[in-house]
């Protein structure tokens, strides 16, 4: 009977989401968009970076490709209309590789355009495959001079959190193979 209900009051990718399963669409820990922005040289260019790693999963790849800034998005609900509050999170767990030095940025929905962002580094793997924490503590953020400070605190950032945006201004080779965010499981919607 509840199974029913589920099915009748939303769609597959709701009923999943219940149970915790990956969404029926692309994805990695539940995260649908994983997209080049345009911004920057970057292959690809624009649009998903997710591409089958093996019958079960997905990893998102992109190459930054020049001396200029790149960015690259992840959106937390997976829509660009979403938010979420990350305000009882510690952080996330990351695996990745990246043969240079990269920086992701917080982006509320409330500040979303613009350079002048909280970041955090993320440190070159030399191309290795690791795993790491990435607080969301206060002393674990700073900002980047070259792109502004921004105009709120990082509370606010993570109380209407819409996406972490990676940005990097050197040649870089990126992989991510997982991103999980304490306390936070994102909805699919595709």
């Amino acid at each position: 009977m509840i199974a029913c209900a589920l099915f009748l009051l939303g769609t597959t990718a709701t009923a999943n989401a219940a149970h915790g399963h990956e969404c029926d669409t692309p994805s990695i820990d539940r995260l649908q968009q994983w997209l080049a922005s345009g911004e920057g040289a970057t292959e690809p260019a624009t649009g998903s970076i997710l591409v089958p790693r093996n019958r079960h999963g997905y990893t998102a790849k992109i190459k930054f490709l020049a001396n200029d800034w790149h960015v690259m998005v992840v959106w937390l609900g997976n829509r660009f209309e979403a938010q979420a509050d990350l305000t009882k999170s510690h952080g996330f767990w990351m695996t990745y590789r990246a043969t240079d030095d990269l920086y992701v940025q917080l982006r509320p929905a409330s500040h979303w355009s613009g350079g002048d962002k909280w970041v955090t580094k993320i440190p070159s793997t030399r191309g290795r495959l690791v795993q790491r924490f990435f607080g969301f503590a206060e002393k674990d953020w700073t900002t980047l001079p070259e792109l502004g400070k921004p105009s709120y605190p990082l509370r606010e950032a993570l109380k209407d959190a819409r996406g972490l945006v990676f940005v990097g201004k050197t040649p870089n080779d990126l992989e991510f193979r997982s991103l999980k965010i304490d306390g936070y499981r994102p909805p699919c919607v595709y």
